[in-house]
């Protein structure tokens, strides 16, 4: 970043997001209104949250018409968890990492590690209570579409993240991470490269677009209704990155 700041724009006015919508067109809508943002730059981010993402992309599963198998139900009992929802999860899962305390980690078919493997019961609009979302697909394939919708719009090819919020090992709370990217690297490797001092670093991989990511989720809030947020000043590397490239493989797990 050469400015030594960064901007980041909440779009207001987005409806409730419903299987079959537009989002790509309720999102240049939102921009549109973007009176503070506008016109659009070269650097400049979309952060989209995967919740409309998925609720567009009818990633949903009614609640009602699953039976949790007796694992889940004995682990929900004890641990005072919807055991309909655990067991969405553990369908969805690749593998099973942890399931204790209260938590379930799993892999994705994605290959993110995450509790509850992004199965999410929060925010999910007037049928709360009664159903989860997944995460979409693909992600990566949601950013591609949303920023070519962006790209037709205002004539200015703007990189897109879609983001989720996952918890840290070893630290409390959760914060945003990039789950898709179009238009820009989500890693910054400066391994090679002088810090300030010349010393060359050795190790210093940027995660870029987790970082863009939780600076949005500072404008959204969790409960304001705000999911998507403009990001301007970061300057990513642009490129065809894919979130494949910041999966870490299996061999590098130092806690498997």
């Amino acid at each position: 970043m050469s400015g030594g700041y960064v901007e980041v724009f909440a779009l207001e006015g987005i409806p409730e997001v419903r299987p079959g919508d537009d989002l790509p067109a309720l999102l240049v809508a939102a921009l549109r209104r973007a009176a503070d943002a506008l016109p659009l730059r070269e650097d400049d981010v979309l952060v989209v949250t995967q919740k409309v993402v998925s609720k567009a992309e009818g990633a949903i599963v009614d609640l009602t018409t699953i039976e949790p198998r007796p694992e889940a139900v004995e682990f929900a009992r004890r641990w005072d968890r919807d055991p309909r929802q655990l067991e969405v999860v553990l369908r969805q899962a690749r593998r099973v990492v942890r399931w204790q305390n209260g938590v379930l980690i799993t892999e994705t078919p994605h290959g993110f590690i995450c509790a509850n493997g992004g199965v999410d019961a929060s925010n999910v609009g007037p049928a709360s209570g009664s159903i989860v979302t997944l995460l979409p697909v693909d992600p990566d394939a949601s950013a591609d579409l949303i920023r070519a919708a962006v790209r037709a719009a205002f004539g200015v090819d703007v990189p897109v993240i879609v983001s989720d919020s996952f918890g840290r090992p070893w630290r409390w709370g959760i914060m945003d991470v990039a789950i898709g990217v179009s238009g820009m690297q989500p890693l910054d490797d400066l391994r090679g490269t002088p810090d300030a001092d010349g010393r060359v670093m050795k190790s210093t991989v940027r995660a870029t677009a987790d970082e863009i990511a939780t600076a949005a989720e500072l404008a959204f809030g969790k409960t304001a209704g705000r999911p998507a947020a403009l990001v301007r000043g970061a300057q990513p590397t642009r490129g065809e990155g894919r979130i494949a490239d910041v999966l870490m493989p299996r061999e590098f797990d130092l806690f498997p």
